[in-house]
């Protein structure tokens, strides 16, 4: 149980982060490569903080993180350039589709066992969200999508470079510390900071400090216990979680095919999330 509510937490950080980052970056008009920057950078200092609170002083090192870093820099910026069009349930849907592939396809390269009730459950599940992308009934531009997609992938070799990791809050501390002077370059390139504002500066510092930095620490703890194949489907319960949120705050229409999506969806991530479990799983 405890496993389960950690789990659900993380998801709620996620889908936290596509909601801020499309009202930053879609509604207020922040600069995409600067948002991300913000985010970054804050998720950074939350989480140096902690560990220097647990540790003292340290440094992360390369060693082992190249993985890590390399994901969450093409997860960080694809998602902000993505967010600038894409709705907030769109985006989320795109997103967790490609991570799911990239789990998936981690877990067969490593020779998980992946008993049939979770394969059935994430079959059941990407059932859903099928039937949930034919609601929005609108036109997704391609450019956006496929940043989506790559940030997806990103977000994937992420979560697949975490697994091994003995601290979960050194190990993101020390990937997003790495990342932050490399995408300070791009910030550097990026001579346009039209449309800041203190609002959309607030929104990506809550986004990098809670949502994205302690979010990626929870998750990098849950993520060992859950395997690569449970870990990528219960992500899939982001873009319901999302696109509800899209609703209530961004308002973001929803619809009775969307409620029936959302059950098929998060029946089919139980299914798969505790399938098989007294077998070992």
């Amino acid at each position: 149980m405890r496993l389960f509510l950690w789990t659900g937490l993380a998801m709620l950080a996620f889908a936290g982060n596509s909601v801020l980052t499309r009202f930053g970056v879609g509604q207020l008009g922040m600069d995409a490569v600067v948002f991300a920057v913000i985010r970054l950078a804050a998720g950074a200092v939350m989480l140096a903080v902690l560990v220097m609170w647990r540790r003292g002083a340290w440094w992360p090192g390369w060693r082992g993180r190249a993985g890590g870093v390399f994901g969450l820099l093409v997860y960080l910026f694809g998602f902000s350039y993505a967010y600038v069009d894409l709705a907030t349930g769109v985006g989320a849907l795109i997103l967790f589709g490609m991570v799911q592939v990239t789990m998936f396809g981690g877990a067969v390269l490593a020779r998980e066992v992946v008993p049939m009730p979770r394969w059935a459950g994430a079959l059941m599940a990407f059932g859903g969200l099928v039937w949930l992308v034919s609601p929005f009934g609108q036109a997704v531009a391609l450019w956006p999508a496929v940043l989506m997609a790559a940030a997806g992938i990103g977000w994937g070799i992420y979560s697949l470079a975490g697994r091994g990791a003995r601290d979960p809050v050194l190990a993101t501390a020390a990937n997003f510390c790495l990342a932050l002077p490399i995408a300070g370059l791009a910030l550097l390139l990026q001579v346009d900071a039209a449309g800041m504002n203190t609002l959309g500066v607030t929104v990506a510092l809550v986004s990098g400090a809670v949502t994205s930095g302690l979010g990626y620490a929870l998750w990098y703890a849950v993520v060992p216990q859950l395997g690569a194949a449970r870990a990528g489907v219960a992500q899939l319960s982001v873009p319901i979680l999302a696109a509800v949120a899209g609703a209530v705050w961004l308002g973001e229409a929803l619809d009775l095919q969307f409620a029936i999506a959302a059950g098929v969806v998060l029946g089919g991530v139980a299914l798969a999330s505790f399938g098989g479990i007294r077998r070992g799983g």
